[in-house]
């Protein structure tokens, strides 16, 4: 026979437990059932999903996640991953009045034209990497040089950590800025390792980055 709680035990506080939010969305969704390519499906919650969707950044393990809508809103306070989880902002904007010398530029040791940098919040400062066929590669070099950057551009200063990024391109008579959502550098780094043709990439690969940047342009303007 049951015995009935005690108005004590009703009134002892239970213990919190912390919550794991993504095993409360596999219980309303029942799990992976069918497994999709990344990209197809939510990495949360495992419903199919279009081209065009959003990204969590995870974190702690260093990695992009694709979600659908919901789950995107249901980290959007930063509250239910304890800070695992940042949602990947949509704004874009241009940095006109950005100032890099040749000389801080070719201390990062960035041997192409193109470059982002972001601050990782777990390893307390900021990393550096350019595009390349083979993917993502970063610039291991003193980033010193940056930091100086960064303490004289109040715009660089209100970058998000890890779901924000500088995007540079350096041109013929100083560099064209912009800070972007990560997912956007990416894109980029997509759009080279598919398209890099030979030493010098091939008139292909440069017209599709000039058609990148003309795009991040318009979006920063509006």
């Amino acid at each position: 026979m049951r015995t009935s709680p005690t108005l004590r035990s009703l009134a002892r506080p239970k213990p919190q437990q912390q919550v794991d939010p993504v095993a409360v969305l596999r219980q309303f969704t029942g799990g992976v059932r069918e497994q999709r390519a990344p990209g197809e499906q939510c990495e949360m919650c495992a419903v199919p999903i279009g081209p065009e969707h959003s990204h969590l950044a995870d974190v702690q393990g260093h990695r992009l996640l694709c979600t659908c809508r919901p789950c995107y809103l249901l980290f959007s306070d930063g509250g239910a991953s304890h800070g695992h989880y940042r949602v990947v902002p949509d704004r874009y904007r241009s940095n006109p009045d950005f100032s890099m010398s040749a000389v801080q530029w070719e201390t990062m040791g960035i041997p192409v034209n193109l470059a982002f940098l972001f601050y990782q919040s777990d390893q307390d400062r900021y990393v550096a990497f350019y595009p390349s066929p083979g993917g993502p590669t970063e610039s291991l070099l003193d980033l010193a040089a940056w930091d100086e950057v960064v303490a004289g551009d109040q715009l660089l200063q209100e970058l998000a950590p890890d779901v924000e990024a500088v995007l540079l391109r350096r041109l013929d008579d100083g560099f064209e800025c912009h800070l972007v959502p990560i997912d956007a550098c990416y894109e980029l780094v997509g759009i080279v390792r598919q398209y890099w043709e030979g030493f010098a990439g091939g008139e292909d690969v440069w017209q599709r980055i000039d058609a990148f940047f003309a795009a991040i342009q318009e979006r920063g303007r509006g």
